[in-house]
């Protein structure tokens, strides 16, 4: 059952009776019927909208307000779909308007001029007559509503009722811990923070935050450190107070000085209260817990902390990242999920007072599974334990589990309690925007644009919450991510996910309005459903579409993938688009992304008219019926990855309130076929691709005004250099990442390379360009803008396959530049002190990678280390350079902070790391020389984590330098390395590294100084050794002893299907032992041991 939220219908009935209603209006104002009709709507919607919070606060008990509150949130949609008609028929004749007026047409003359205007024509008359049934329904609906209201003795005042079963006031924790109970989990956490309290703060007050989500173990953290003995021995004083929603800063500071004083205080003045606490606390040392913080206004905050001073230490407990910043802790810890061994262990001594299930094995495994459900949640874990103390009941046990967690008594059962405080603190903006998230599975990872663009479609970005706000969407989902209801993804950090139990509350608070298909469940959606998701499956058949037969006003149909997930199509029953979607005539998002569709029903869209947004990522469609330009209020068109789709419907200019269109990897587009300076909506512009013969239709860019985020200019070859500065790119203020592309494979003879110069210098970008990229360009020179120091936000650069450019521009201008990355410009010999500029003496400052690639005249690499600019890349922590086989000398050898280093086939370069004290990641191959020559002290120096060595013409570096360098790795891996006859001819070895992998070394013979014997002893760290191709044929016996870690010697998957035949192997005597996570011996048992002995060696550690 949802709980309506009266703040979030409350803000739905405002925007329907306030611009939506008004528009209305005026548009009806010729039909006097419709008109009389919406001015009740006008009258009744505001009478209705006082109401609310008496409902909101008596639906709970009484079940004809929650039926009176459902019936007013079905008949809100229904008015929206309604006014949401009539803004399109609005539009639509506006735009037929606007054509006609265009067309010089001898038939449009023979019209008569009262048949021409927007209030009276045919058209409109007889869709205003369409409307009147509906319109009159409403109105009844409405008059219903408000004699129900009255029945039910709803007024405008809230009720005095006594507080519901689910507003009852919270008991507040205290710092007194439940001695009885054994504390797990957080002992890091809760030793870092009294490391962090004990120390010196003789300079002012110091603060540490803890911030999660509610149950996340806050209070209880704050708890363990706030009794720890260690901490009564460092503080004079201490007190604790629960702060909660009401901040009061005189009942906080009464309740302090209480606590320290054991004392009464019956002062309400504020002032003589911190006066009174200043003096108690003069010369002591103070700790001081605030617990579950909820107010954000930063004035109160330091209002409440004047009184403290110097000795003062404060530990913040708060559910909102924004109360953490607020306070400016010295460190704030942000709590995650337990791990399953801690939260079982909560869960069993609050059901069976115990550790573990060991002596109530009859309970352990579906206890496990509660645990699970918990999903790292200690209080989930606590009170589905304290449902379960009493219970003896396997029974009972199983039907705890298979509950929904708002179906368990909350008198008994805190979690949603705990939880919907959480919801009834968010903005009633935020509210609609959280409740409709429910329609997202659990455990769904996914990223912000996402959300956002389905928010915006359902329109509930309103821009009249928070006016002056540029990046609605944005500020929406951030405060979300602040109060914990999103959190990042522990497997992909682009992407967010969803607590399960604030995915329950979700649907808690968004009832049957969204719903959702997962796993194998099969049901239908109820007819009040308004928002639906379903998982996709390598065939979804009719049967799945079964669920949406009672669906008559969906305006959500979104099927999603999880990321981890492969699906072979997946593919989709032709019922969907030749019978469903024609019933969904409401649809404001529809998604078929990803499915195996390769062609679309010329009439798919004519009954979609409120559609906002449209995705068809992924599938194999060629082209897009004209259908689609009807959609008049399309907002979003997602079309990344349609690698077949062949072109775009030419009448496009009709979608006006287009957004966003995104057209990422449909590379068979060659040209944009539609007038786009109508698109002045348009923000978000994926690429722009002039077709041949196209090339004056680059002057459209200059109307569109709104353009931000990445935008790609394709095409470029056909366009002259006075059209190209009629775009006015550099007018385009919120573009960040811009791409310049020309065509590729254009022969070289017959570029117009002083025409291509100048469409360059004509597409100077604004300012604030944060990126930008440059392809195929085929001009002799770069223009001298893309230099300018005036590009402030500049962080990185991309040159790509420029093959005429002979020279760099001065890029060392760009004093913020973090990237800079240049391949493919075939023209360039030399590199030296042009790419600096001249009295640049902090050139590169902030540069942090760097770059070459596909350079293949490159041949001298000047630094410019010899003169008075000698600090030249002071931040660079990544250099790579690749396939730049001319390239004489060596590296920059003042090079402080690089990491890592890159160095693939210059076969003519000596790779010095003599002077690169911070380098962890080291990748050669086939280079001149690789040199260490020892100029850095040993203190100076940090051992690499990730080795890879391969086709090294010389290797120069000492043994010391090497067993300082390469002697303890994380990753250890030879390959190719044809010359290399044994590890230890240049000092390496196997021996102290983590994963090692040694393949196509065809003279390797030996892998340490003893041929005949290999002894891997006492290497505790090591976890895999693969060998492939040769295995060192005069190795006779090989001793694996106390390798507790290793888990493989060959990986079997990577061997599979090379013959080993012409490799005879020698080895004659294996022996290992203490080796408890071995577990791939399958490839040496089968193809390298040959004799009887090795055989039995192996069945010995068979045996063991």
């Amino acid at each position: 059952m949802s709980v309506i939220g009266e703040a979030a219908l409350s803000v739905f009935l405002e925007l329907l009776g306030g611009k939506l209603l008004d528009s209305a209006l005026n548009f009806v104002a010729d039909h006097k019927q419709l008109h009389r009709q919406l001015k009740q709507w006008q009258s009744i919607l505001p009478d209705i909208q006082a109401m609310l919070t008496d409902a909101e606060e008596k639906q709970i008990k009484n079940e004809g307000v929650k039926k009176w509150l459902d019936d007013l949130q079905d008949l809100a949609y229904d008015v929206d779909d309604i006014l949401d008609g009539f803004a399109y028929e609005e539009l639509r004749l506006k735009l037929q308007n606007t054509q006609a007026q265009a067309s010089t047409s001898k038939v449009r003359k023979l019209i008569p001029a009262c048949f021409t205007g927007t209030g009276f024509t045919l058209t409109s008359f007889g869709f205003k007559n369409s409307m009147i049934l509906k319109v009159r329904d409403i109105t009844a609906r409405l008059n219903n509503l408000t004699t129900r209201r009255s029945n039910l003795g709803l007024s405008e005042i809230l009720s005095q009722a006594p507080p519901s079963k689910g507003n009852q006031p919270r008991l507040q924790p205290t710092s007194v811990m439940d001695e009885a109970v054994e504390y797990v989990g957080r002992h890091e956490e809760k030793q870092e923070m009294i490391k962090l309290l004990k120390g010196n703060n003789s300079y002012g007050v110091s603060v540490l935050s803890i911030v999660g989500m509610g149950g996340m173990g806050k209070t209880t953290l704050a708890q363990l450190v706030y009794n720890d003995a260690t901490i009564n021995e460092s503080f004079d004083l201490k007190a604790w107070v629960c702060v909660s929603d009401k901040f009061d800063a005189i009942a906080i500071t009464k309740a302090i000085l209480q606590s320290i004083t054991s004392e009464s205080c019956d002062y309400s003045n504020l002032d003589l209260l911190q006066v009174k606490l200043k003096e108690k606390l003069s010369g002591k040392r103070f700790l001081l817990v605030l617990d579950d913080i909820w107010n954000e206004n930063y004035n109160d905050w330091t209002i409440l902390r004047s009184p403290f001073g110097a000795g003062t230490n404060i530990i913040v407990t708060t559910r909102l990242q924004i109360v953490s910043s607020m306070v400016k802790p010295l460190k704030a810890f942000h709590l995650d999920k337990l791990s399953g061994d801690d939260c079982l262990s909560i869960f069993t001594q609050h059901a069976l007072n115990a550790r573990n299930f060991d002596e109530h094995l009859q309970f352990k495994e579906i206890g496990e599974k509660i645990v699970r459900r918990c999903n790292g949640l200690p209080l989930a874990a606590k009170a589905i334990g304290s449902l379960l103390r009493t219970v003896i009941y396997h029974g009972e046990w199983e039907r705890i589990y298979e509950s929904e967690i708002w179906d368990l008594p909350e008198e008994r059962c805190g979690i949603i309690p705990a939880l919907r405080l959480s919801y009834h603190h968010l903005p009633s903006y935020l509210k609609r925007c959280f409740a409709y998230c429910s329609i997202l599975p659990k455990d769904y990872e996914f990223k912000e644009e996402e959300i956002i663009l389905l928010w915006r479609a359902e329109g509930l970005l309103q821009q009249k919450a928070m006016p002056q706000i540029k990046d609605l969407g944005n500020q929406y989902f951030q405060d979300l991510v602040s109060r914990s209801f999103f959190q990042t993804s522990s497997r992909d950090k682009s992407r967010f996910v969803m607590h399960d139990l604030i995915n329950d509350l979700a649907q808690v608070v968004a009832g049957e309005i969204c719903s959702k298909l997962e796993g194998d469940k099969q049901r239908k959606f109820s007819n009040r459903t308004r928002h639906s998701s379903y998982i996709v499956s390598t065939y979804d058949t009719v049967k799945k579409f079964e669920a949406f037969d009672q669906v008559k006003q969906l305006r959500t149909f979104l099927p999603l993938m999880f990321s981890s997930d492969y699906y072979p199509g997946p593919f989709l029953t032709n019922v969907v688009l030749v019978d469903l979607l024609p019933r969904l005539g409401y649809l404001r998002v529809l998604s078929l992304s990803g499915y195996k569709i390769t062609e679309l029903p010329d009439d798919v869209f004519e009954n979609l008219k409120h559609l906002r947004c449209l995705n068809f990522s992924g599938t194999d469609i060629k082209y897009l019926p004209d259908s689609l330009c009807t959609l008049y209020h399309l907002e979003t068109l997602l079309l990344k990855k349609c690698s077949e789709l062949q072109r775009l419907p030419s009448k496009m200019g009709n979608l006006v309130n287009l957004h966003n269109l995104d057209i990422r990897g449909a590379n068979s587009i060659e040209r944009i076929p539609f007038r786009i300076d109508k698109l002045t909506n348009l923000q978000r512009l994926s690429n722009f691709i002039i077709g041949e013969g196209d090339g004056c239709h680059i002057r459209d860019l200059k109307y569109l005004s709104n353009l931000k985020g990445d935008f790609r200019l394709s095409g470029l070859e056909n366009v002259n250099g006075e059209d190209a500065g009629e775009a006015k790119l550099n007018e385009k203020q919120g573009i960040h990442r811009l791409v310049l592309e020309w065509g590729r494979g254009i022969k070289n003879d017959t570029r117009k390379k002083e025409v291509e110069e100048w469409v360059l210098d004509s597409l100077h970008p604004s300012k604030k360009l944060e990126q930008l990229v440059i392809e195929n360009y085929g001009g002799a020179k770069f223009s001298t803008w893309i230099a300018d120091s005036s590009f402030k936000n500049m962080l990185s650069l991309k040159l790509h396959n420029c093959k005429n450019c002979k020279s760099l521009p001065s890029i060392g201008r760009l004093l913020l530049l973090k990237d800079l990355s240049i391949s493919g410009l075939g023209q360039v010999h030399k590199i030296g002190a042009e790419l600096f500029g001249e009295n640049q003496s902090n050139a590169f400052a902030s540069l942090e990678s760097l770059r070459f690639r596909d350079m293949p005249n490159w041949e001298e690499w000047d630094p410019c280390e010899g003169d008075e600019q000698a600090s030249k890349f002071p931040s660079l922590r990544e250099l790579s350079i690749i396939f730049c086989p001319q390239l004489l000398g060596r590296l920059p050898t003042i090079l402080q902070s690089l990491q890592k280093l890159e160095i693939y086939w210059c076969s003519r370069l000596v790779a010095s790391i003599s002077s690169f004290p911070l380098l962890s990641e080291i990748g050669v191959q086939g280079c001149e020389e690789l040199v260490d020559e020892g100029s850095l002290s040993v203190q100076k120096v940090t051992s690499l984590k990730d080795v890879f060595l391969s086709n090294i013409s010389k290797f120069n570096i000492s043994a010391e330098r090497i067993m300082l360098r390469f002697a303890n790795s994380e990753t250890f891996e030879i390959s190719s390395w044809k010359e290399l006859g044994s590890l230890s001819q240049n000092g390496l070895s196997i021996v102290g590294h983590r994963f090692i992998k040694i393949r196509n070394c065809p003279q390797l013979v030996s892998l340490e100084t003893e041929e005949e014997i290999l002894q891997l002893d006492k290497i505790p760290g090591v976890e895999s050794l693969i060998i492939e191709s040769n295995f060192p044929p005069a190795l006779k016996q090989l001793r694996i002893e106390n390798c507790v870690n290793l888990q493989y010697l060959v990986d079997e998957k990577e061997n599979n299907n090379k013959s080993m035949s012409s490799n005879p192997c020698l080895l004659e005597h294996l022996q290992i032992s203490n080796c408890p996570c071995i577990s791939n011996m399958v490839i040496i048992k089968g193809r390298y041991m040959q004799s009887a002995s090795t055989s039995q060696y192996w069945q010995l550690f068979k045996a063991k």
